[in-house]
């Protein structure tokens, strides 16, 4: 989105440098500021007010500040991250697109990725970058969505209470979308009926004349209509958009049929994984309620761009197959990996998989189940810096990859792992960028 120097100043109480700014789009990374960008510096680890420099150098037409500067590219702020989200308002104000705010435990962000592609067959949409969806996030989606958007598709997520509340008030989103309720950062929520409460922000903040779409295989999500001050729709086995398992191929792809209040299709999604079935039939009501055709939506689906790091099937380039889902984990996302993985013929299956974190005090019963899934499915199991597992654990990814590379062609290696793990560098080693072979 576009604004001058004076717009941001105005919409953030800043003070604005040199009147003729403009700026189209918003970054807080340094690396990302390219020509015309504001650049927000955000205090953390490092001071983004370091990297001022850097930006302005690689394009930045103007920058948020909390230090005193004279610099006719600066606009001064109390707080960056405060500045932010007042920004972030102004321009969902200015905005003419329809929102809508997707959350859940598992599937988020596929979800938002499926979304995307069925309402852009008819609508201009712009979505959340991978999983853009925290205080950072959500505000630069909303930042960054182009003028002309007519839907935008936003990933809430939380890993503390309040959260998702305080982003609605920020997206104002009038369709709510809810995946499913499990053991996520249940350290900070105490149990799933804490996360659900939670989740339930989301549907709480919609407005009477907007939509639930929730989930109707999953009573704690299922439940939360109770919530509701406006219509629903539910999807799953039993919902108003049914959607069912047809088969699964070699290449891990579900092809679905869909009963929808429009109509009933089949396709096969681009999305890897049975799991996936359920993470369309939401997209599939979304679009169903936008008015995209059934015939647009089975289009889409199979042909939907997903994030990396979400059960890519790859190649090793020591000629084995690896499922990389090491973007995140928690015991339900785990679980589904490995199903994913026993679906996929092999001659030999091994899951490399790293800590399920913030789970507080059923972590290690909760790794355990997960282990012994994999004993039932028949998957030998390695860890990387996760000893709750009980099994064979190494201290880092490169030592975990040299004890695969010599598998055969035969064999298929899971990569799956909380973010704080960084699988995704195991999954690198193994195949290469994952970004020269997708999308």
């Amino acid at each position: 989105m576009r604004f001058t120097g004076q717009d941001v100043a105005s919409a953030v109480g800043g003070r604005a440098g040199g009147p003729a700014l403009v700026v189209d789009g918003v970054v807080t990374d340094s690396r990302r500021a390219v020509r015309g960008r504001l650049f927000v510096p955000v205090r953390g680890r490092r001071d983004g007010h370091d990297y001022i420099g850097e930006a302005l150098l690689r394009g930045a037409s103007a920058y948020l500040t909390e230090r005193a500067d004279t610099n006719e590219k600066a606009i001064f702020v109390v707080n960056t991250v405060d500045a932010l989200k007042d920004l972030a308002v102004f321009a969902r104000e200015r905005l003419g697109a329809r929102r809508i705010g997707i959350t859940g435990s598992v599937g988020k962000t596929t979800t938002k990725d499926l979304t995307r592609a069925v309402l852009a067959a008819t609508l201009a949409t712009y979505a959340s970058e991978r999983s853009f969806n925290n205080y950072l996030g959500v505000p630069l989606t909303v930042l960054n969505a182009p003028d002309a958007c007519e839907a935008l598709v936003l990933e809430i997520g939380t890993n503390a209470p309040g959260e998702i509340a305080a982003l609605c008030r920020i997206a104002l989103p009038e369709v709510g979308v809810v995946t499913r309720v499990a053991r996520a950062h249940t350290e900070g929520f105490g149990d799933e009926a804490g996360v659900a409460d939670e989740k339930a922000d989301l549907v709480r903040a919609l407005p009477p004349n907007g939509l639930a779409v929730l989930n109707a295989d999953d009573p704690l999500v299922a439940g939360m209509a109770r919530e509701a001050r406006c219509p629903v729709l539910f999807f799953g086995a039993q919902g108003d958009v049914k959607v069912r398992l047809v088969s699964i191929d070699a290449e891990l792809r579900p092809r679905l049929q869909a009963d929808t209040p429009w109509g009933r299709f089949e396709t096969v999604l681009a999305a890897r994984g049975r799991h996936q079935v359920v993470n369309a039939g939401a997209a599939i009501a979304v679009g169903g309620h936008f008015g995209v055709p059934t015939d647009a939506m089975a289009g889409a689906l199979a042909e939907a761009p997903i994030s990396a790091g979400r059960m890519a099937v790859r190649t090793a380039r020591a000629g084995f197959r690896v499922i990389d889902d090491s973007y995140n984990s928690n015991p339900e996302s785990t679980r589904a990996a490995l199903q994913a993985l026993a679906d996929l013929p092999a001659s030999r299956r091994i899951a490399i998989v790293g800590e399920m974190a913030e789970l507080g005090a059923v972590s290690r019963a909760e790794h355990e189940a997960v282990r012994a899934v994999a004993e039932r499915l028949g998957i030998e199991m390695l860890a990387v810096r996760a000893p709750e597992y009980g099994v064979e654990n190494f201290e880092d990814f490169v030592t975990a990859a040299k004890r695969v590379e010599a598998c055969d062609e035969g064999t298929v290696v899971l990569v799956k792992g909380s973010r704080v793990s960084a699988l995704e560098h195991l999954a690198e080693s193994l195949c290469g960028p994952e970004d020269a072979e997708r999308l």
